[in-house]
């Protein structure tokens, strides 16, 4: 949770001086678990930064998505709906030339301290644009119980939805 700790500082800084989009998401733990964290996006020029910091999760490898819909309220996180795909183009790992939904972020592993963390950067993104295959606001930020397998259609085979932060302002 440190490294959060010294992103907040310095984006706290960063904001202060200029008129970054910055978005500080706390995590809602769903289908029973005990997760917990927070998540920050920032854009900075025509990039979007995510950065996530995770506890309470079981050891080993979990996905994390952007799905459609800022819907936290289903216990299991189903209201948040699909992987968030606005170009229609079938599930893979982020980059891959056969395709990938815009939505599809990739794995992260947790170790025995139940910690977890992920940084991710992109321009396929942005907070607040008027480009809907760009703008991630209304959006939600899910964590999987187990990993993508970056084949399976729609969904990466990835489990439970575990935990939720809807992407809003």
């Amino acid at each position: 949770m440190k490294s959060i700790l010294y992103s907040l500082i310095l984006l706290i800084t960063l904001v202060g001086c200029s008129n970054l989009p910055v978005l500080i998401l706390e995590v809602d733990p769903k289908s029973n678990s005990n997760v917990s964290g927070t998540i920050v996006f920032t854009q900075i020029n025509n990039r979007v930064y995510m950065e996530a910091d995770l506890e309470g999760l079981t050891p080993g490898t979990h996905a994390i998505h952007l799905h459609e819909k800022a819907d936290c309220s289903a216990e299991d996180g189903t209201s948040t709906g699909g992987h968030w795909n606005p170009t229609f183009a079938p599930h893979g790992a982020w980059g891959d030339e056969t395709g990938y939904h815009k939505g599809d972020i990739g794995n992260f592993e947790v170790g025995a301290d139940s910690l977890g963390s992920i940084s991710f950067d992109t321009d396929e993104w942005c907070i607040g644009c008027e480009d809907e295959t760009k703008n991630i606001l209304g959006k939600a930020v899910i964590v999987h119980q187990g990993a993508d397998d970056f084949v399976s259609q729609p969904s990466g085979a990835a489990g439970a939805r575990i935990s939720c932060a809807a992407v809003i302002e």
